[in-house]
């Protein structure tokens, strides 16, 4: 199991729901009204969906996708969706939970539930794949699984975006731990890793952080043909929250815009502010003057 993560549902998972199932949103009304004179399909994959709904009986954010394409006729028709844990008992759970759906017969395509642990087979499998265009989630809590060939091979078609967020804390911490190494090269590169652990040395705690993001939106990004935005959130009592990032390729197709911006509602009605104290100039990420307005999904 992981370690308790689903007991309930807690602040910060309720925020990532909220992001995610809403940004999906935003991108299949974009990608739909493109893609009916072709294939007509588009595609969600989460790769760590969990269960399909906390201790408390909260939908987790494979159910809140589901549940808008079955109230969209046109998404009913054209979304195909695949949904992987490698726990069993949390893939067992999704199965059954997306089987007590109203409505989930409506759907074309019949969501698919692996059971499968996320490392190079799976990398292989996207990477020989010719993907429709598809919104990845990878949320692994941590950095096992996440690496550098997995984002490479589920965005390297056209509109595929990966979101995927990352506890800082953790990632600072491994980057020095000779146990976790391994994915630390993984994540960023180990010519990269290798660079990056001598230059945080030197640096203060700030810079340290933002030299980290900065090093890992670069290896995102190695021939400048993505948008790699980093993101932070934060509620309304400013406690800071770990990063999302959204990558996805920058096509000369002017069909394809990414949505522009959203809000974020809390549940309870409140709106939760973002604080994306990070920009680009210059192709350099410097720091930002507070930001109170919305969570901002593109740019």
């Amino acid at each position: 199991m992981t370690d308790g993560f689903f007991e309930e549902s807690k602040e910060q998972s309720l925020i990532k729901s909220a992001i995610v199932s809403k940004y999906f949103w935003a991108w299949a009304k974009v990608i739909m009204s493109q893609v009916k004179r072709g294939d007509k399909k588009i595609a969600y994959i989460d790769l760590f969906a969990g269960p399909g709904r906390y201790k408390d009986g909260t939908k987790s954010t494979p159910l809140l996708v589901l549940e808008q394409a079955i109230n969209d006729p046109d998404m009913c028709q054209m979304l195909v969706t695949l949904f992987n844990d490698k726990d069993e008992d949390s893939s067992s759970s999704l199965e059954r939970g997306i089987e007590e759906l109203p409505g989930v017969e409506k759907l074309k395509y019949k969501p698919k539930v692996m059971n499968k642990e996320v490392g190079t087979e799976m990398v292989k499998l996207f990477e020989q794949m010719k993907l429709v265009p598809t919104l990845f989630f990878v949320d692994p809590w941590g950095y096992k699984g996440l690496s550098l060939q997995l984002v490479n091979a589920v965005v390297k078609d056209w509109a595929c975006e990966c979101i995927f967020f990352f506890n800082y804390n953790r990632i600072n911490m491994g980057l020095n731990n000779q146990f976790v190494e391994e994915h630390m090269n993984a994540l960023f590169g180990k010519q990269r890793a290798d660079a990056l652990r001598l230059k945080l040395e030197t640096l203060s705690a700030a810079d340290r952080k933002l030299t980290i993001v900065e090093e890992l939106c670069k290896a995102l990004n190695p021939t400048n043909d993505r948008h790699v935005l980093p993101f932070r959130f934060r509620d309304d009592r400013g406690a800071r929250n770990p990063r999302t990032l959204r990558v996805g390729r920058r096509h000369r197709d002017d069909r394809y815009h990414p949505p522009a911006s959203m809000r974020v509602e809390w549940p309870q009605g409140g709106l939760r502010r973002s604080s994306q104290r990070i920009r680009r100039t210059g192709g350099s990420l410097v720091r930002d003057e507070e930001d109170s307005g919305c969570y901002r999904a593109s740019g």
